[in-house]
């Protein structure tokens, strides 16, 4: 089962007494504070849950699969989430 951002919404509305709209609200402002920090290369941490963070990745070369030539790709940057502990073991039973 999937979850999205309206059932957290509505998990977080029932926790704690807010109605859905200002639930929804809240997961999107908590969304979008983790894509500005993660945009400007900072490191988010969530105790118990894990870490989010900016990874480089050099310019390395490749191959085109349909003609074999090789290529050169770009260096980009990677959001790598990283488990805490606690989320590992909750997962892992």
């Amino acid at each position: 089962m999937a979850i999205n951002t309206s059932d957290l919404a509505e998990r977080l509305a029932e926790a704690h007494g807010l109605t859905k709209t200002q639930a929804k609200a809240v997961v999107e402002d908590v969304l979008k504070g983790i894509s500005e920090a993660a945009a400007k290369g900072d490191e988010v941490s969530l105790n118990g849950f894990g870490k989010f963070k900016v990874q480089d990745k050099p310019e390395r070369e490749g191959r085109n699969p349909s003609t074999g030539a090789t290529i050169k790709i770009a260096a980009s940057k990677k959001l790598v989430f990283q488990p805490a502990k606690a989320l590992k073991d909750a997962v892992n039973g």
